[in-house]
């Protein structure tokens, strides 16, 4: 049986061969436990020094839904709640992840796929005793649910609004690296460090085999956070596998390289299918593209491709997911293309 092509997600494949080079290398070298060992130590302040701030503390964590469980929960007083859009992956997918540690999610609509300062004035404005939760933190990803990303100035006003009203101001970037590097971006990473009081790296969706960078913009916010990762099962007594990657990332922002190709694979695509005459259901900006495909295409096409079918919109057409990745290979871009053509 003849493998598809899989444009699912953007880690289906395992890590980039600069990474597992660098775990070959030092595989038999004896190194300190739990993130004291050397590659950790480097691979921190590779990332401090990108990010312009020496004073930022940072933790690896395995996984995104970790990495947001722990950060919210640990900032947050036990009735604070956290405000996000509808779509959020806090909300539509971490199997109540938040909610399990006692926090609330304050959900609001989002506009394509983003919050807004007068969406989080809204939930402000129905909160006003103890009698309810007190919401507390803003919770954003960059970038989005559906592919779209903020811009600086979106971002800045998120952030003076959280700083004027007390709130707490959290971006995941499980695929920060597509975001910053996407043509229609404006955004660096060492605006992102500036503007948030925390934020994470998202390794496992660039190249990494799995790994999330968490950085607090100083050592007040993250005091007895690494108490809080060991309570929580989360520290890695070989922290050096998680170390030794984002080493090898941000080594040579061998990191950015990847979310440029993989932002090259989907604009490629994206040109393709806006020439034969498809719309998207969100402006393709990122490695995600939500085109609006008749079904009798996404039934040929998936003969041959992995995607998903994200909305039925009627009897004859739906949104499809489509993602390509570090490891995107172009020929499966013009293979996808040149079979869609024949679709027409």
């Amino acid at each position: 049986m003849e493998l598809k092509i899989s444009f699912k997600n953007d880690y289906s494949e395992g890590a980039h061969p600069n990474i597992l080079n660098l775990l070959l290398k030092t595989n038999l070298d004896q190194e300190a436990g739990y993130g004291d060992d050397k590659l950790s130590k480097a691979a921190k302040g590779f990332i401090k020094k990108r990010i312009s701030n020496t004073d930022a503390e940072v933790f690896f964590v395995s996984g995104g839904t970790q990495a947001n469980l722990l950060v919210i929960s640990h900032l947050l007083k036990p009735y604070e709640s956290v405000i996000a859009v509808d779509s959020g992956h806090i909300e539509v997918h971490e199997t109540g992840a938040i909610e399990n540690t006692g926090h609330k999610i304050n959900c609001i609509p989002n506009k394509e796929g983003k919050i807004t300062v007068a969406g989080i004035q809204s939930v402000l404005d129905v909160h006003t005793d103890n009698h309810m939760v007190k919401p507390a933190m803003v919770y954003i990803s960059q970038s989005t649910e559906i592919g779209s990303i903020y811009s600086k100035r979106e971002i800045e006003e998120i952030a003076y609004f959280c700083k004027e009203n007390q709130l707490k101001f959290f971006i995941d970037g499980a695929r920060l690296a597509t975001a910053l590097t996407s043509p229609s971006s404006d955004v660096s990473i060492e605006v992102i460090a500036r503007l948030a009081d925390v934020f994470y790296i998202g390794g496992t969706k660039n190249g990494a085999l799995l790994g999330e960078a968490i950085v607090f913009k100083n050592s007040v916010l993250a005091e007895g956070f690494d108490y809080y990762i060991k309570q929580k099962g989360a520290l890695m007594a070989k922290g050096r596998i998680l170390g030794a990657q984002f080493y090898a990332l941000f080594e040579n922002d061998l990191f950015f390289d990847l979310g440029k190709h993989a932002n090259a694979m989907a604009s490629k695509l994206a040109d393709a299918l806006k020439q034969n005459g498809y719309s998207f259901a969100s402006r393709p900006v990122s490695n995600q593209l939500f085109p609006i495909l008749p079904l009798t295409v996404i039934k040929r096409l998936m003969e041959k491709y992995e995607f998903y079918v994200w909305q039925k919109l009627d009897d004859s057409q739906a949104v499809v997911r489509i993602v390509t990745s570090w490891a995107t290979e172009e020929s499966w871009v013009d293979s996808f293309i040149s079979d869609l053509q024949v679709e027409i």
